[in-house]
């Protein structure tokens, strides 16, 4: 006798196992001892028993159950086992995700990119665009849906990976219109969407490899050894290259580790600490001999009236464009740098905004942040050193991962 409605709706879970209630031709209704009720279709192709699964019923009714079975019959008629037609089914629709399609672009370009590229983009996959649009179809995605996994990284205040992110979605959509699966570029409609991660408009190189040339470059700057210390202290502080540039050495404890910044040198007027890694005291040791009896670390008599008593913050820039990265690099561009790779590691905004000395608006909290933040800056600071000592030795140094704690 086939189901009804009423009998479906009234049957009632039973305490020791699972039972049947047929319907005909094959379908049954499988209700389970927690009071679920699943659609079953059993069948027999090339002399094997199978069954398929049909849904859950409310949400798929008797009748569309039955359709279900009938067309699944035609497909036996046919010579067709409907069993291997949903596993296909499910397979290409698989196939067409963002995350299928980021995958299968990203290994088409391996052997392309340097290793440390290629870590960077996955790590934006998974970190920050699989969780929330991973499982969707690639011709479903809709420029609202990336804004919104976009802004995720705006709010923490990683703008420049923001940017990339949205870039590296792009690219790997419009691998899949290439392979048929999707039919427009849908970041294209996002353009402006985004605030500027260039707010001071400061070129500054962000990328991994590009760095690593960089710091090498640095190291063998065939110019004025004070310039090029100050070069090399740059990178592993980011400092503002006017603080830079007038640092005293009454300001340095090397023992504790701490340049100590007074407020009124300060460009929020704010006193800062700045946490020394191992790599800075080294430097700071080795140009003491040369100006420590003077007042300032990068003392010099060379400055654009000739009687500046330290270096100026243009000498540092100057030596960045005479060794051929004018457009591309700045003395303030090492900020940049370091808020970009510091925010895609994972460490918090503020802790990484104190380092960079950016204004806090509300005093107490300021103050509070200042209190909390330094141990955790200062093995951010370390960890940071030993990566840039990582990239300038050609490892292939993995994105560094934040430290707790």
């Amino acid at each position: 006798m086939p189901l009804s409605d009423t009998a479906i709706k009234n049957a009632k879970p039973r305490a020791d196992k699972p039972y049947k209630l047929p319907d005909e031709k094959g379908l049954y209704l499988l209700v389970t001892v927690n009071g679920g009720k699943w659609w079953r279709f059993d069948y027999r192709f090339a002399g094997k028993r199978k069954t398929l699964s049909m849904g859950t019923y409310p949400d798929t009714s008797l009748k569309q159950a039955r359709d279900k079975r009938d067309a699944a019959k035609k497909q036996i008629a046919a010579s067709v086992d409907p069993g291997i037609t949903r596993k296909i089914e499910k397979a290409g629709s698989t196939e067409n995700t963002l995350a299928a399609v980021a995958k299968e672009f990203i290994e088409a370009n391996r052997k392309k990119w340097s290793a440390s590229h290629l870590a960077h983009i996955e790590q934006c996959f998974e970190r920050d665009v699989f969780p929330w649009l991973g499982n969707r179809p690639l011709k479903d995605l809709s420029a609202v849906e990336v804004l919104a996994t976009l802004r995720r990284i705006v709010d923490r205040g990683a703008l420049e990976t923001a940017a990339r992110t949205k870039q590296f979605i792009g690219q790997a959509i419009r691998y899949g219109i290439a392979t048929g699966r999707a039919e427009r570029d849908v970041t294209a409609d996002l353009r402006g969407a985004l605030p500027s991660p260039n707010r001071g408009h400061f070129p500054a190189i962000t990328e991994p490899k590009s760095l690593a040339e960089l710091l090498r470059d640095i190291d063998v700057y065939g110019g004025n050894f004070v310039v090029r210390t100050a070069l090399q202290l740059q990178p592993l502080i980011f400092a503002r290259p006017a603080n830079l540039a007038a640092a005293e050495w009454a300001e340095f404890d090397l023992d504790a580790a701490e340049w100590r910044i007074a407020a009124d040198k300060m460009k929020m007027k704010d006193a800062h600490i700045v946490p020394l890694s191992k790599q800075a005291i080294a430097l700071l040791r080795d140009i003491y001999p040369l100006t420590g009896s003077s007042r300032y670390v990068f003392a010099s008599n060379q400055g654009k009236k000739g009687n500046e008593p330290h270096i100026s913050r243009e000498s540092i820039g100057a030596a960045i464009r005479r060794m051929g990265y004018q457009g591309q690099h700045t003395a303030h561009g090492f900020r940049t740098t370091a808020s970009t790779l510091l925010h895609e590691q994972g460490y918090h905004s503020d802790m990484i905004e104190r380092q960079l000395a950016h204004a806090e608006r509300n005093r107490v909290k300021a103050a509070y942040n200042r209190a909390q933040h330094l141990p955790e800056r200062r093995k951010m600071m370390q960890s940071w050193a030993d990566y840039l000592d990582g990239l300038k030795a050609g490892a292939q140094v993995l994105p560094f991962r934040a430290i707790s704690g």
